[in-house]
Formats: structure tokens, C-alpha cells, sequence
């Protein structure tokens, strides 16, 4: 049997979904260096500036910054499995698909959840935190930065964080979609742990997921009275690799490539600087939202300032069928958009701006061929 290459059977597609974004050339150019080994010393050269680019990102100075092997899902996983002992409650705002998953993460690792429901599309208020925490003791609580499924971008962190911080119990958050394309303040912010993906706007390949631990979690960390679960994902053995300036200590094979196109995603952004790169997310979103309500799209998150500059989840008008519209964009125009996730499954879309693919001649080129598969006329200017 004959079996083509894999760049003899995949189409050149814009890549405006959910994630992965579209990845810079030099980015796949890193992917493909020359292999060396992850005791090298000059893969322990990139290690280094990598975990110092990342806290760049992560605004931090948290020494315990690393990429964990993986994709976005394993990152909340390992803030779970070490920061979540069996019998632990943790509160979990619940506005969407994500949070869901943490959810339901933490109950597999033996915690009690928590939950504070919320309408999907909307956030939390610091005063729903404060009341959830006031009722039950708890010992974490966990929220999504940017949500996914429904484009909706939590506001209110800090304030968020001194009520965590005044109940005893640490913050932890996902910040998969955010990473990059928005503000995440881990310091400044008060955030105990964070984890997000390279796909979204770090535009990497997926297979990596950078977390961060400030020294309070890692107190959590170190006074378990039980062991870490999972032994993958024992950050009490893996900062022993990651950890500068001393002998390391081999824990599992580092996925040596991956790390050096995050190195090159992240010397991009920062290259560019993280102010200007905000700008361009937020400058691009407010194009696409203009053309996209032009042409009858209707947001799920209502109010503009809580929607997310590098995903917008949008309702069609009446009497399109989503599938099949996404469908041809694909076909037709070589262009990937996301369908809706959970109770938005079948009735939205899910359009992404992130990182590389957030560039106004992207923006523009997206609208027109939107316009094309909607058949409809916009009201003023795409």
C-alpha cells in the first residue's frame, strides 16, 4: 500500500477556530531543528530561557514556571493532581464547558466541588465568590480566565483573588485561551497557580502546557499528607529537572522539539512586546465583532466588555444551518471555524483571533468569505 507524505494530504487552511491558531514559519522552523538530547547542555541552555520568557508572559516571577508535556488539559491536570489532596473542597465557577471539566477533574482525584453555576456567558462577581466561600470552608477555588465555549473573558481578578486569599484558600486559574492574546497578571493579580496551551495565541503547535506556581502553592504542595497521584505529573520530582543552577535530575524525556517552538513562539511575542501584542488582539476583535454583527451575528456574551478579544463565540441569523455553513467555509474557502460546544452545540460558532492568525488582513479576508457562505448583504461597511 502506498501512503502519501503527510504535507502531500493536508490543505493550506486559515486556521480561525478554537485552536490551534496558525504557526509562524520560524516557529515550525524551531519544531524542526535538529534533535538533541534533554540532558544537553545546550537544550539546558534553551530550558533556562524558555522558563525566563514564559514568566515574561505569565507576568510572574514564579520560579516554579515551566512547560509541562502535553496539551492545555494536561496543565490543569497536573494543578489538580498536586494541589488538590482527596477530601479537599474547592469551589469551581461553572459558566461553561471548561469549568465543567475542572469540575470533574478534581471529583476524579477524590475533592469535594463546590459549585458556583453561573448562565453560560456570563462571569462572576468578587460577591458570588465571596458568598460561596462564606458558606463552605474551602481549600481552593478554580476558575477559567477565558472561556472557551462561550467567548466570555472573567473580569474582576484581583478582587477575585484577596476574597480566595481572606477564606484561606488558594486561586487557581486556566488561562489556556488568554495566555498571549490578553492580560494575565499572575503576580500582580494574586493568582497561587495558572496553566495554559501553546495552540491558542502562543501560536504553537499543541503539545505543551505552561503552568505556574507561586510560593504558596508550592507550600500546599510540599505539606500533602498524601502523595501526588499522578507520578507523571509529580511537580515535587519535575522541578528537579526544570530547576536552574544545579544538578538536574531526569524525570521523564522532555519533548526537546516542542520546547524549542515554544522558545521561538515566545521570543516572538516578546519581540513584538506584550502591550503591542494585546493592542493588536484587541484592535483586530473589534473589527470582526463590527463586521460580524453587520451581518446579523448575534454574540452569546452579551455585554461587549466581558467578551474576549481572540475568541467570539456568535448565534447565525435564523434559518442558517451552522454545520453546514462551517462545512463550506472549509471546503470552498480553506478556512476553520468552530461549531459550538455543550448547550451551544449546533446553534453557534466559535471564531478565533489568536496570535498569529489575529492580523487585519486575516481579519478582512475572514469577513468576506463569511459573507459568502451567509449570502447575505451587510449593513454598513465588512
Amino acid at each position: 500500500m502506498e501512503i502519501k507524505r503527510v504535507n502531500e494530504q493536508i490543505a493550506k487552511v486559515r486556521l480561525h477556530g478554537p485552536g490551534p491558531s496558525d504557526v509562524p514559519a520560524s516557529v515550525l522552523d524551531a519544531l524542526s531543528a535538529r534533535t538533541i538530547g534533554h540532558l544537553d547542555p545546550d537544550f539546558l541552555r534553551v530550558m533556562d530561557q524558555t522558563q525566563e520568557m514564559l514568566r515574561a508572559v505569565f507576568q510572574t516571577k514564579n520560579r516554579m514556571t515551566i512547560p509541562v508535556s502535553g496539551t492545555g488539559s494536561s496543565g490543569m491536570e497536573a494543578l489538580v493532581a498536586n494541589l488538590v489532596e482527596p477530601g479537599d473542597r474547592v469551589a469551581v465557577v461553572r459558566n461553561g464547558v471548561f469549568g465543567g471539566r475542572i469540575a470533574d477533574e478534581i471529583a476524579r482525584f477524590g475533592g469535594e466541588v463546590l459549585e458556583i453555576s453561573l448562565e453560560w456567558g456570563t462571569t462572576v462577581e468578587p460577591e458570588q465568590v465571596k458568598k460561596a466561600l462564606s458558606s463552605k470552608k474551602c481549600q481552593a477555588l478554580f476558575l477559567v480566565h477565558a472561556e472557551t465555549s462561550t467567548g466570555a473573558h472573567q473580569q474582576h481578578m484581583k478582587e477575585i483573588a484577596d476574597i480566595v486569599h481572606e477564606h484561606g484558600a488558594i486561586f487557581l486559574v486556566d488561562c489556556v485561551t488568554s495566555l498571549g492574546g490578553a492580560e494575565v497578571k499572575v503576580d500582580e493579580w494574586g493568582i497561587d497557580a495558572a496553566y495554559s496551551g501553546t495552540q491558542k495565541c502562543l501560536s504553537v503547535p499543541p503539545g505543551l502546557a505552561p503552568i505556574t506556581l507561586n510560593e504558596r502553592a508550592m507550600e500546599k504542595l510540599r505539606k500533602r499528607e498524601t502523595p501526588v497521584q499522578s507520578w507523571y505529573f509529580d511537580l515535587t520530582m519535575i522541578e528537579q529537572y526544570w530547576t536552574e543552577g544545579v544538578s538536574r535530575k531526569y524525570h521523564h524525556t522532555a519533548p526537546v522539539n516542542m520546547i524549542f517552538a515554544l522558545h521561538e513562539g515566545l521570543r516572538l511575542i516578546l519581540e513584538e512586546g506584550l502591550e503591542a501584542v494585546f493592542e493588536r488582539h484587541r484592535k483586530n476583535a473589534a473589527a470582526l465583532q463590527a463586521g460580524l454583527e453587520s451581518l446579523g451575528l448575534r454574540y452569546v456574551v452579551e455585554k461587549p466588555e466581558h467578551r474576549l478579544p481572540m475568541l467570539h463565540a456568535v448565534f447565525l441569523p435564523e434559518g442558517h444551518e451552522e454545520g453546514k455553513l462551517r462545512k463550506r467555509l472549509r471546503t470552498e474557502f480553506k478556512v476553520e471555524v468552530g461549531g459550538g460546544l455543550g448547550e451551544f452545540a449546533g446553534k453557534a460558532w466559535r471564531v478565533g483571533l489568536m496570535g498569529h492568525s489575529s492580523r487585519e488582513e486575516k481579519v478582512q479576508a475572514l469577513l468576506r468569505d463569511i459573507q459568502s457562505v451567509l449570502c447575505v448583504r451587510p449593513v454598513g461597511p465588512v
